[in-house]
């Protein structure tokens, strides 16, 4: 077959097409993970409820997922994936927050960086409208781990932050919740997002409104790094949802990247022995990325709340297993 000038130059562009998105691709290789709580969501709601889940999810899901595939950093997407959480009144963070018995909200959050283990973390906040960016200022700004209370809402005020009356939490569902005082929460809302980016770094972050009816100054475990929240670039990065006691008696995130550290556990062997052996059936769930870009999503109930995008072309959003 005869070769023409024309058909080599053609060639030589669909070579160098293909060559230089490979090169995109291998560049910006990413995964991000989402949860939106786990808990007892039966198959049996309306199509408007699940649909709605579903949309709200797709929707935080794109934000990171959109960060990550224009190359910005795994922290980036992590917080503004969960600032959309914490502004939507379906999930238990922010504006969705749960009352304390005292008719209140305390909010807590946490962020990590697997890259040098460096965290932040706020718990009981009352005033503060986004308590992931104020985690991560706490991480970045201060010599400090965790602030509390008073304190972390001061600590807001500060920085500059965004600052509401602790009214602006409250929504009908939530109060309607509160008024019936269920001991047995449907859905244990808790809000989290683990990504890895384009240059490896690993970063999870964990924000809740914590339990309906729980006793003011009640802190669970999302704002504790170790049990709800832990990243290192070394093995994997988990956000968790559930009951707080048992995380944190179960030292769960922490004890997921221990296994793969020192067992040299796969991440699925990891998170299915904490959740499904440690744990008692009923208490909750994990999401997790490792250092290869994997992930998992293992929970204990019938429903997780969760979505995984990455670089593969992978995106979806469930609730059931």
């Amino acid at each position: 077959m005869k070769i023409t000038m024309k058909m080599f130059f053609i060639s030589f562009w669909v070579v160098s097409l293909f060559g230089f998105q490979s090169n995109i691709s291998a560049q910006n290789k990413y995964t991000i993970v989402i949860h939106g709580g786990a808990g007892y969501i039966s198959p049996e709601i309306s199509p408007v409820i699940e649909n709605a889940y579903i949309l709200s999810l797709t929707k935080a899901l794109n934000i990171g997922k959109k960060i990550l595939e224009e190359g910005g950093s795994s922290i980036n997407a992590v917080e503004q994936v969960i600032r959309f959480f914490e502004n939507d009144s379906l999930f238990n963070a922010g504006k969705g927050a749960v009352f304390t018995s005292a008719g209140t909200h305390e909010l807590d959050a946490s962020i990590m960086v697997g890259k040098d283990l460096t965290t932040g973390a706020v718990a009981g906040v009352k005033t503060i409208r986004h308590p992931i960016s104020l985690a991560r200022l706490v991480m970045e700004k201060t010599p400090y781990v965790l602030f509390a209370g008073e304190g972390a809402d001061e600590l807001g005020k500060r920085f500059g932050v965004e600052i509401v009356d602790n009214k602006y939490f409250n929504t009908t569902k939530r109060f309607n919740q509160w008024l019936k005082k269920r001991e047995k929460e449907k859905i244990k809302g808790t809000v989290g997002c683990v990504a890895i980016d384009k240059d490896g770094n690993i970063v999870a972050g964990t924000s809740t409104g914590g339990l309906t009816d729980k006793w003011p100054g009640r802190v669970g475990d999302s704002p504790l790094i170790n049990a709800g929240t832990y990243a290192d670039n070394k093995t994997c990065g988990v956000s968790g949802t559930g009951i707080g006691e048992l995380f944190i008696r179960n030292t769960v995130a922490y004890n997921i990247s221990a296994l793969m550290k020192y067992k040299d556990y796969t991440l699925k062997q990891a998170a299915e022995e904490v959740i499904l052996n440690m744990l008692p059936k009923g208490s909750g769930g994990i999401i997790a990325v490792d250092k290869d870009g994997s992930y998992q999503f293992v929970f204990n109930t019938s429903s997780m709340l969760r979505g995984v995008a990455n670089s593969n072309g992978v995106f979806e959003v469930k609730i059931w297993k």
